[in-house]
């Protein structure tokens, strides 16, 4: 892989995909962003992969974006005009091959909006769910304005969107976020589990199912993105955002 946080393997017809930046709960920089992006297109260009497993550490799944990349970007003379994470989460809402992912610990930011582009997500107990975009002076990203009401319902996604407020592994569950809570111990293995189950039958017809399943949003998911890249971008060089980092980053250095 490009990057050494994200580490890549082979298991009969499954690629798995896992961020591993422990000392900094699996942030995602730009170089990782890109590193997933060209898993997720490697798998689906193979037909000998049936599944793709998006998981992190044992005790993590993502922090989300680093900030250190958000600050950069807001003190930019002009707004960002490429995106790795969004080109990432693009080449999961274009992908043909299943994607399954396994969450364990804190999953913020991108870390639950890119869950909104699997197709499978099974969490351990010790999951927790978090889209604090407002707080940050942000606004959401990756289709999850979209995506997370039709999911999880408008009530939930407006508790998540607008008041910050996290979902444990049986929220998460019960509103439809997840598939199914495990020990934690046990999540990568239910996630492999059905890899591989989606492994063993017809590619095509596997393949072909999905893109029936999705083609009917996929414009409006893809048209919601720019969308929000756009207004993203103005919102990171926003004064409400440059405070929010310049707190953040004052509390973490006291």
């Amino acid at each position: 892989m490009a990057d050494p946080h994200i580490i890549e393997e082979r298991r009969e017809g499954v690629a798995v995909l896992r961020m591993q930046r422990p000392e900094k709960k699996n942030s995602l920089t730009a170089a990782m962003y890109n590193a997933l992006r060209e898993g997720i297109e490697r798998a689906d260009q193979d037909p000998a992969i049936g599944a793709v497993v998006i998981t992190g550490t044992d005790d993590c799944f993502t922090a989300g974006n680093d900030l250190h990349d958000f600050q950069a970007a807001a003190t930019a003379e002009t707004p960002m005009e490429r995106s790795p994470a969004l080109e990432m989460i693009e080449a999961m809402a274009r992908s043909e091959v299943p994607v399954i992912a396994a969450v364990n610990g804190i999953a913020i930011g991108i870390g639950t909006t890119l869950l909104l582009h699997c197709d499978f997500v099974y969490a351990g107990t010790s999951a927790v769910f978090r889209t604090p975009f407002v707080d940050l002076g942000l606004c959401p990203e990756a289709a999850s304005s979209l995506l997370l009401p039709l999911i999880i319902g408008p009530r939930r996604a407006s508790e998540m969107l607008l008041g910050g407020m996290p979902l444990d592994a049986e929220q998460a569950r019960d509103c439809g976020l997840v598939n199914s809570v495990h020990a934690d111990e046990q999540t990568l293995s239910a996630a492999l589990a059905q890899a591989a189950n989606l492994a063993r039958k017809p590619r095509e017809a596997v393949r072909l199912s999905k893109r029936l399943m999705r083609e009917h949003w996929q414009a409006n998911i893809l048209q919601t993105m720019a969308e929000e890249r756009r207004e993203f971008g103005q919102r990171l060089q926003s004064d409400d955002c440059k405070a929010a980092l310049a707190a953040f980053f004052g509390r973490t250095q006291k």
